[in-house]
């Protein structure tokens, strides 16, 4: 899987994803690797909005601040650590910390769907498991270094998508397909996902160590 956060023709940050399973039926089946590389151009600052949204900026801190927790606490980790199965998950720790990062993309290009006023159909949790599944027989044996530096860019690339993000989108609301098609607001999506998902993983770590 081959994850991008990259411009769309408005100039802002838009995320792409490219997958050897369906995931949203427009995503295209190019590549039987998974790399999950985040690119960021250096212009990304010049295109964004001169201002921020408030609850965008707010968004996108809590973001970076759950990000830099993680990454905080995994730095720390010694090798036997690093590889300590999560009780219930199954996946090993370092496992997980790849796993946060490596979703962000995915995340924010729902999220904008949403902020687009476009639904997000045909994703489902079956789905999500088989893509976490596969991720973990892919990157079992995944260092620290490489995971650190993929949470390292790829949050800072996805809370530079937030801040793109005007109140107006932010309020928009459109059927989640994940939700039973209940109506979610792209804010929700994000608290519920790209924000909390580190937070959540983060307990469960710490959980598995004590």
């Amino acid at each position: 899987m081959n994850r991008t956060l990259a411009h769309g023709p408005d100039g802002r940050p838009r995320a792409r994803v490219v997958t050897d399973r369906a995931v949203r039926p427009d995503i295209d089946r190019k590549d039987e690797s998974m790399t999950t590389d985040v690119s960021h151009e250096s212009e990304i600052n010049e295109q964004r909005s001169p201002s921020v949204s408030q609850r965008a900026g707010a968004l996108a801190d809590r973001l970076e601040q759950g990000a830099q927790a993680l990454a905080a606490f995994a730095g720390a980790l010694t090798d036997v650590e690093w590889q300590t199965r999560i009780p219930k998950d199954g996946r090993k720790v370092g496992v997980v910390v790849h796993h946060v990062a490596s979703m962000y993309p995915l995340e924010i290009q729902l999220a904008q769907t949403l902020a687009g006023g476009q639904p997000v159909a045909g994703v489902t949790w079956d789905a999500v498991n088989e893509l976490n599944a596969g991720h973990a027989r892919e990157f079992d044996a995944v260092t620290k270094e490489a995971a650190l530096d993929l949470l390292q860019r790829n949050s800072t690339a996805a809370a530079a998508a937030i801040r793109a993000l005007s109140d107006e989108e932010l309020d928009r609301a459109a059927p989640v397909s994940l939700n039973s098609d209940a109506p979610l607001t792209c804010q929700f999506f994000l608290e519920d996902h790209a924000v909390r998902h580190s937070y959540h993983h983060l307990a469960k770590i710490k959980g598995a160590l004590r």
